[in-house]
Formats: structure tokens, sequence, C-alpha cells
């Protein structure tokens, strides 16, 4: 936006200028004044209990290139970054689904950046604030914008959708993910769809092969690309060996051709943190630190990984899963069913739905959990910690990293 007149960027967001300090436009919006740099557009929103006008003259005197703030605030973030969308003139993919979608769109940003400038969500710029916010920062050049679009509600895809204006929508599967909030599984299906009803005719829809939930809300004037377990991979190399993985960029792939690229030798993913790094302890002990969230699809995918790829005894440390409405009980004694047939020979449960996985050990929180785990662990192991994002299982990860 730097090339933007400051009327420019008022007319795109819908304000009104009260005063201009420059000739051009801002490099970036950020909406925590303490981030604010030289050049930066400050967006005073107002939260639940703070309201970031108090701290636009913080900004300014920060260096900040000017300010938004008022009522409207988020709503003139959003429509700036729809401006700035089409101003770039930038191929669009919208990554959404139940799991995976951070880690498929990681994966795409790689293959997509082996031939053509990207710019893609970083850590969880994936709401209708973090989601402006990323598009606002993709520098004049950008050729393809890769953007995740997180599911909180009825109706947040849509909206996400509308700022973003994608050509390819990308929908990794449908699981029982905030089914407690959306009551079916076809409601979620039907909101994970809204990026596909979002598109431009003559865009490109990739979805799992065999979702009869999903084939509801395909249409005629899209192009249509399948993806499913065995996709040949073409001519390329991943980083992982997990079959969730491998599946991730079979999306990934079908996305990059979406936008004319056809990615070619070692892919190099840099995975967003919490989503499934191994982590190599002194003595051979190996972390999984996949905690920053959970699901029964997401669970099961993580233990089918741990069979496939540890050497040792396999543990387990698992959270509850949260949101999962009234059959939550058995989706937690499925997952602790599943953990035994893949060979998991420790289980420590934590928190009180996750009890019912029938564990080994059960455990009521996090730092219980941390304390208790140097004392059963022995070299060699292969330690998969996984949970819903309320439980906060990181802490376990960084105890034994700290002890090991």
């Amino acid at each position: 936006m730097r090339a933007w007149t400051p009327e420019r960027v008022a007319e795109a967001a819908g304000a009104e200028i009260v005063g201009a300090r420059s000739d051009h436009g801002p490099s970036r919006a950020v909406i925590d004044s303490r981030e604010v740099g030289p050049g930066d557009l400050f967006v005073g929103l107002r939260g639940a209990n703070v309201d970031g006008a108090e701290f636009v003259e913080q900004a300014l005197e920060r260096g900040a290139w000017g300010a938004i703030h008022g009522d409207g605030a988020l709503a003139a973030l959003q429509r700036l970054a729809t401006a700035w969308r089409r101003e770039l003139g930038a191929d669009v993919i919208g990554v959404t689904g139940s799991t995976g979608k951070t880690s498929t769109k990681d994966v795409i940003a790689a293959m997509v950046g082996q031939q053509r400038p990207v710019v893609a969500t970083r850590g969880n710029y994936n709401t209708e604030i973090g989601l402006p916010l990323t598009i606002l920062e993709a520098p004049a050049g950008t050729e393809v914008l890769v953007l995740e679009m997180a599911m909180r509600g009825h109706g947040q895809i849509a909206e996400l959708a509308r700022i973003a204006e994608p050509d390819v929508a990308v929908v990794t599967n449908v699981g029982p993910v905030h089914l407690e909030q959306m009551g079916s599984l076809e409601a979620i299906a039907a909101e994970k769809a809204a990026v596909i009803a979002e598109l431009r005719p003559g865009g490109t829809a990739v979805v799992p092969r065999d979702e009869p939930l999903l084939v509801p809300h395909l249409r005629d004037d899209v192009a249509v690309v399948e993806f499913g377990p065995g996709d040949d991979l073409g001519d390329i190399e991943l980083p992982f060996p997990s079959a969730h993985m491998k599946l991730n960029a079979a999306a990934a792939l079908a996305a990059a051709r979406a936008v004319g690229v056809e990615p070619r030798g070692t892919i190099e993913v840099a995975l967003s943190d919490l989503r499934g790094q191994r982590l190599e302890l002194p003595g051979g002990l190996t972390i999984v630190n996949d905690c920053y969230n959970a699901n029964p699809m997401s669970m099961r995918a993580a233990l089918d990984d741990l069979a496939a790829a540890a050497p040792g005894r396999r543990v387990a440390v698992l959270g509850d899963m949260l949101e999962l409405g009234p059959d939550s009980e058995r989706f937690h004694r499925e997952i602790g069913e599943h953990a035994r047939e893949r060979g998991v020979e420790l289980l420590v449960t934590v928190g009180p739905r996750a009890a019912a996985m029938d564990g080994d050990q059960a455990v009521a929180d996090a730092a219980e959990a941390a304390a208790l785990l140097p004392e059963l662990l022995a070299d060699g192991d292969t330690v998969l910690v996984k949970g819903s994002r309320g439980v906060g299982l990181e802490v376990v990860a960084e105890a034994l990293q700290q002890t090991a």
C-alpha cells in the first residue's frame, strides 16, 4: 500500500481523513500498539475489555503512519484488505477443513514458493481479524496468497471468503469439530463449503474424494479436483513420512497446480508451531509436539503416525477434546481404544473428559502431567503430546525438554 495516497487508503477503508501525516500509504496494518513501527497503520479495535482507540496517541508517538478507530474499525480493516487483495491481483487460495488446514496451508506455501512469490497465513492469523492483517502484510509483487480460514461458528467461513475473494478453495476434510456448537456433521460441512460458495465462476474447488457431505455444495461453474489416499504426488519429495501429511500434500499439490505451479524436488516445509513437530532429545527420547488442537479425526491420525514411526516404546499424553457435544464421552472412549489398537504402551490422559480413554495414568491438568511424565519415561521412548488448545499441553513438551 506504500504507493497509495492517504485519500486512497481512506476511500478503500470507507473511513474519513481527519488529518494527513504523509503523502503515501502505510506498509502494513497492526492492531497491537506495542508492535507499531514507523510506517504502520494502527487499527484500534474495540474489544470486550479494551478499546483500541485509547492507544492511538501511543501508536502515533511510535511512528505510526496513521490510525483507524471507532465502531467501524474492524469493517474498515476488512474493506481495506479486500481492496489491497484486488490491487495485488494475486491468486488467492483459501484453505479450511476440520483438521489439517494449517499443515496443508504450510505445504501449499512451500510448493508454490518454489516458483512464485507467495504470502501465507502465519500463526493463528486465520480469523476475521487475522486474515485481513495477513493480506495487508503482502508486499507489492506478491503473486499468490495462501489464506487459512478458521471456523468458530455459523457464517464465519463465508465472512472470511468474502474478504479474501478466493480463486481456489481447499476443504481438507469434514469431521466432528465444534459439533457442540454446530449441531451436526451436515451443518459443519455446509459451513466449510461456504468457501466454495464464494468462489468466482471458473475457480477451483479442491475437496476430499468420496466425501458425500460436500457433494451438495459443489458447483457446476467451478472446476472440482478431488484428492485422497494413495494419490500420485508427482516428482516431489516430502520431509515427513506420516500418512496424514501425505494426504495434506495431495490436497496442496492440487491447489498448487490450480495456480499454475508444478512443484518438483524436495519440498522444504516449515510447519507452524505445535502442529506435530518432532523434537529429538538426549538419550533418544522423541517428543511429537502436536498440542495446538485436537478432535477425533486428528487424534486418530496422530496415533496412526505414532504407530508407524516410533522405533521404541509408544507413549501418548492425550488431553480433553473440547466442543464435541453429547457424544463426547463416546468419542473419548473410542480414542482410548484406538490408542491400544495402535500399540500405545503407556497412555496418560489429561482432563476430566480424557479420563474416559481409560489410560494407564489419569491426571487433572497439564501441570500435573508435566510433573508426572519425567518419572514414567525412558530412553528411546516416542511421546505424542496432543489435546485441545484449552488444555494447554504445550507445558508438558516444554517440561520434558527442560528435564532432558
